[in-house]
């Protein structure tokens, strides 16, 4: 069985020096590929250096939320020289965040759609964070008609309703580590009704241990206990699924 961790952070500062070692455990556990998703200009950077040193690891870049205080021309001159590299696969992780309060919101919602529209002039997908925020990142994504490109809600935890929001956008959802906890129902029967071509698993390392997992440190590896998740909650067998979510990374990845 093979898996794809479609979101996580070997570029974190928690993985430095261990990067290697992680990478050899996820694979033990199936997972053959990861894509690092930066933030700042340090992430993006180490997400980058990382998918040249591994074969199998990628690299997202792009201005968080949190980050987007600090996106001036000079980094936005550097973010688009970057996303040409043959291994970046898409633009993130960017979006809305009213959880946090480093940037204002009329920056954050500003920041977004300048990276939205880098996105559209390149052709690529984005990897899109939301926090407390599900209508006015809805709100933004439609009307810079994010569908010419697409991209992935990661760790989504909403309901339904907007499950079929995003993907009428032509969105893939992700789910991480939050689709296995016991109390998160709504997330649950979202994974129910994903389509199965629009479906991803990722881990968000160090960040959301799936269960039996939850509330240790996450790592690349334990997509797996996330995919079995997933797996349970659509009544499919985890090879099956953990096939088409490896066929839907690559795709909107644009991967060979």
């Amino acid at each position: 069985m093979e898996l794809f961790d479609s979101h996580t952070h070997l570029n974190d500062s928690f993985f430095e020096n261990h990067v290697e070692q992680y990478l050899k455990h996820a694979d033990k556990l199936g997972v053959r590929y990861v894509s690092n998703v930066g933030s700042n200009l340090e992430m993006n950077q180490t997400a980058i250096d990382l998918a040249e040193k591994y074969d199998n690891c990628y690299a997202i870049v792009g201005w968080h939320p949190e980050d987007a205080i600090n996106f001036n021309q000079k980094n936005k001159d550097l973010l688009i020289k970057q996303l040409k590299h043959p291994k970046v696969v898409a633009l993130g992780e960017i979006g809305m965040d009213y959880h946090q309060d480093t940037t204002p919101k009329d920056v954050q919602e500003k920041v977004f759609r300048e990276q939205i529209q880098i996105a559209k002039s390149l052709k690529m997908p984005i990897s899109v964070h939301n926090r407390e925020a599900f209508e006015d990142t809805y709100r933004i994504l439609k009307e810079e008609n994010i569908q010419e490109v697409g991209g992935i809600i990661h760790s989504f935890n909403g309901d339904t309703d907007w499950l079929n929001k995003f993907i009428n956008l032509n969105m893939y959802i992700s789910y991480s580590g939050v689709a296995s906890f016991k109390k998160t129902k709504e997330v649950h029967e979202a994974v129910r009704n994903t389509p199965l071509d629009k479906i991803l698993v990722e881990t968000d390392a160090p960040y959301l241990a799936p269960e039996p997992l939850r509330g240790k440190d996450n790592e690349p590896a334990f997509t797996l206990y996330t995919l079995e998740a997933v797996a349970r909650y659509k009544d499919m067998n985890p090879a099956e699924l953990a096939k088409i979510t490896v066929e839907n990374t690559k795709k909107i990845f644009r991967i060979e």
